[in-house]
């Protein structure tokens, strides 16, 4: 595991390469609540079919932040939080 990343049964916990705005502050780390099958089901509606829109719609509902700030983010960082939510999507038989 990346020291960059710390994930559990319920949350994978981000540590961004630079300070973000995320929900008008500053942050350095962000976290993903594991998804149910709502919210994948919501962001697949909502997309209307574009696969990198679904994946923000997505990844925005799981941190709690706009979709606009995470556009905002560099692309490592962005990177960091698909890492993040495939871990959160994987069964390792715990």
């Amino acid at each position: 595991m990346p020291s960059w990343l710390s994930v559990n049964t319920d949350r994978a916990q981000v540590t961004l390469t630079c300070p973000s705005v995320i929900n008008g502050v500053s942050v350095d780390t962000l976290a993903l609540r594991s998804p149910t099958v709502g919210d994948v089901r919501a962001a697949n509606r909502d997309a209307g079919g574009d696969d990198e829109q679904r994946e923000l719609i997505l990844f925005a509902s799981l941190a709690g932040a706009p979709v606009a700030d995470l556009e905002g983010l560099k692309l490592v960082d962005f990177n960091r939080l698909q890492a993040g939510y495939f871990r959160l999507d994987q069964d390792d038989g715990v």
